[in-house]
């Protein structure tokens, strides 16, 4: 491919529609944590995809995985059955030890996948509050019940999908599509009390981020979940977990709640497929899972051979090459070196999502100054950098950018003062 990304860019802004912004380069090849543009440059890949490519760029096993299964069977619908669909949902079901009766529906996408729990809690409110009501004009059903309510967090980051853009906080995404489903509640992040006051009888079902990344990698106070569950199991409400970005290894565990609490669903993308389109809710115990009946919700690619065959060896993969570890006393280590930086005020995260706070609003300059000198991360924030790098990324790796960052910053903050 020809090294002109002007020519690219003006090809772009040509087709495809605009609510991405400007690229900031052509990228044409990866491979393990590396990614090159059309000119041949490489660059750490510190970002993954945003947390997607847990197996870094052209993983032989995934490459394998895909080939084989598009050399069997490439798409069938739902109207039957894959092995893959089946293995991988059974290995979900296992890796998360979720109870028995848990199921799994499968989607393309952490939106979808949040939009299908959305679902799942109108259908928890309806069936609590009790079905055969009728509206104005005497339909059955058609009336909304009482049991209504969902509770999100401010800063909560769950998708761009109508409802799943209901549960997202940030008002600049959601004011130019209103009127959304709703009611959706956002309470203050963090404060056990304003959920305490919150959660009553007419709320269907509380969505939490353990980790909010889209706000700056933010965790959950300790206790905060825990005080969740039994809030919402008192108050007769479903706990749904958004794992679409802390999930499937990313923070040194299969799920970042696994072993707190036991929700009612989990939401899980991004890693999953190791780059390939794919998106999960995994319902927990007999009870949510029985929530939805046949008809109540479908996906033609939902599930799909080759998805779910990608899916499947990426779980393998992470197992068999002992990234949960990995990722968890590599996060560790990466976190502990940020925090001694200079214009370093505070670090965030777990495994390998990770995000650091500077001393002054340049994060945006630093994610452009970084690329230059190869590196890819990305600024959630004004004053905030986050990585999500490919759980594969090695402490060498790590160290290359680690020695060359300070001077990252320091040029960004000199630029920014004597501006």
């Amino acid at each position: 491919m020809s090294g002109n990304p002007d020519l690219w860019n003006e090809r772009y802004k040509q087709s495809l529609l605009g609510v991405f912004g400007t690229p900031q380069r052509v990228l044409v090849r990866g491979s393990g944590c590396s990614v090159w543009d059309d000119a041949g440059n490489e660059y750490l890949d510190l970002l993954g995809g945003i947390a997607v490519n847990a197996l870094g760029h052209a993983h032989p096993a995934l490459i394998g995985a895909i080939t084989a299964q598009l050399e069997t069977l490439g798409h069938i619908s739902n109207f039957f059955i894959s092995p893959p669909q089946v293995r991988l949902a059974e290995k979900l079901l296992s890796i998360t030890n979720a109870p028995d009766g848990s199921k799994v529906f499968f989607t393309n996408s952490g939106t979808e996948a949040n939009e299908a729990a959305f679902k799942l809690a109108r259908k928890h409110g309806r069936n609590a509050d009790g079905e055969g009501a009728v509206n104005a004009d005497g339909k059955p059903g058609s009336s909304v019940p009482g049991r209504n309510r969902i509770i999100a967090l401010e800063g909560a980051f769950h998708g761009r999908t109508m409802g799943a853009l209901a549960l997202t906080a940030k008002e600049a995404y959601k004011a130019p599509f209103e009127p959304l489903p709703g009611p959706v509640t956002h309470i203050p992040f963090g404060d056990i009390a304003a959920l305490e006051e919150a959660v009553d009888e007419t709320v269907a079902a509380v969505f939490l981020e353990p980790i909010q990344g889209e706000a700056g990698v933010r965790p959950l106070p300790d206790g905060y979940l825990k005080a969740a569950r039994q809030l919402t199991t008192d108050a007769g409400a479903l706990l749904i977990i958004d794992e679409v970005q802390t999930g499937i290894g990313r923070t040194g565990s299969w799920l970042c709640s696994g072993g707190e609490v036991v929700p009612d669903a989990v939401t899980l993308a991004k890693g999953l497929g190791g780059g390939i389109p794919i998106g999960a809710m995994v319902t927990f115990g007999e009870a949510p899972s029985s929530l939805m009946a046949a008809g109540d919700h479908g996906t033609t690619f939902g599930g799909n051979p080759v998805a779910t065959a990608a899916a499947l060896t990426t779980l393998e993969t992470i197992e068999s090459e002992g990234l949960l570890e990995h990722a968890a006393k590599l996060g560790t280590w990466l976190r502990s070196r940020l925090e001694s930086l200079d214009h370093v005020v505070q670090v965030r995260g777990a495994g390998l999502l990770i995000a650091f706070d500077l001393d002054a609003p340049v994060a945006a300059k630093l994610v452009t100054t970084a690329l230059e000198h190869g590196f890819i991360v990305n600024s959630p924030g004004p004053a905030t950098i986050r990585l999500a790098p490919p759980l594969i990324l090695t402490q060498q790796q790590g160290d290359r950018f680690l020695a060359a960052l300070p001077q990252l910053i320091d040029q960004v903050i000199d630029q920014k003062e004597n501006s």
